[in-house]
């Protein structure tokens, strides 16, 4: 049962899992703030009655203090894939979640939801996963005057997502034809939707206090076969040539230095632990995750061609 309508602030609520997540807590009556940077990227939140879009920069201090007063609940989805300039891991994910900390103390708001990852560890191979394990260790020394639940899904699809989308685009310009480094790693790819019926059903549940949660999708794969499963979704042709790890290297860093960073040197070393589930968090929480065979051609799959086998390309 979704229970009391509570008051949310959602951190990052205008992103790809934010977006699933805001719509998913509007359903069940909650009053919801989210805060933006930019408000073009929420532009389409605010068809939701119970949506305020706030203009504001949740990394100052005095205006996260400001947004979380009088929240019953505040959810950070905050986080970053690749660094950019001063947009550090450390700042976005350790620093942001020490700041967050001190103005839920401030303002006496016990219930706090936060997004992690699986592998999150101070000690974990990538400046990406010691991040998120140093935003884990700054909430659990908290734990006195906190409420908190933990998410560590693995790889997150759905329509709009990083992964498949990018992908499905890749092989379509290379026609096909795919380097691909770290091919034997390993995920158990969670729907977006699912995740955010996961953080929707922890919310008022006082059994999901101080909890961590592993959320995995029902498939184990490797990355070779994520990406054939996409071509397979998408009608697009698949020859993958498996990188050893040194040339793998040496396409994350050059690919590091590529306008939108498909990948990275950090990227890479995160791939060298598997993104797999050792507990079950969605059978915990009584979710039934779905596959990506079941979601990946409602938005992936290409359109059926007209009669007669031709494509229109708009002549008339």
């Amino acid at each position: 049962m979704a229970g009391e309508p509570m008051n949310i602030c959602v951190l990052g609520g205008t992103g790809f899992v934010g977006s699933a997540l805001v719509n998913r807590l509007a359903r069940d009556g909650h009053w919801i703030r989210v805060p933006t940077r930019n408000p073009v990227r929420g532009e389409h939140l605010r068809v939701l009655p119970t949506v305020e879009l706030v203009t504001a920069n949740v990394h100052d201090p005095g205006t996260l203090g400001r947004l979380v007063t009088g929240m019953d609940a505040v959810i950070n989805l905050v986080g970053i894939l690749n660094e950019h300039g001063r947009c550090t891991f450390r700042l976005v994910h350790a620093a942001l979640a020490q700041k967050l900390l001190a103005a839920l103390k401030a303002a006496r708001v016990r219930r706090l939801l936060q997004m992690s990852a699986l592998g999150a560890d101070v000690g974990g191979p990538s400046r990406y996963l010691r991040s998120k394990g140093e935003a884990e260790a700054h909430i659990r020394a908290a734990a006195a005057h906190l409420d908190f639940t933990f998410f560590r899904p693995s790889v997150i699809f759905g329509p709009g997502d990083s992964l498949t989308n990018r992908f499905a685009d890749v092989l379509r310009l290379s026609g096909g034809v795919l380097p691909l480094a770290r091919a034997r790693a390993r995920f158990a790819p969670v729907y977006v939707n699912d995740v955010a019926e996961a953080f929707a059903r922890a919310l008022s549940d006082r059994k999901t206090h101080g909890q961590s949660y592993e959320l995995c999708g029902p498939q184990v794969m490797t990355l070779e076969q994520l990406v054939r499963t996409t071509a397979q979704a998408a009608g697009r042709r698949c020859l993958i040539l498996g990188l050893p790890d040194p040339i793998g290297r040496l396409q994350a860093a050059l690919l590091g230095v590529l306008p939108g960073k498909p990948l990275t040197l950090d990227n890479f070393r995160s791939l060298t632990l598997d993104s797999v589930c050792t507990d079950p968090g969605c059978e915990r929480l009584g979710l039934t995750p779905r596959t990506m065979a079941q979601i990946l051609p409602s938005y992936l799959a290409p359109p059926p061609a007209p009669p007669g086998g031709f494509t229109s390309f708009g002549v008339t």
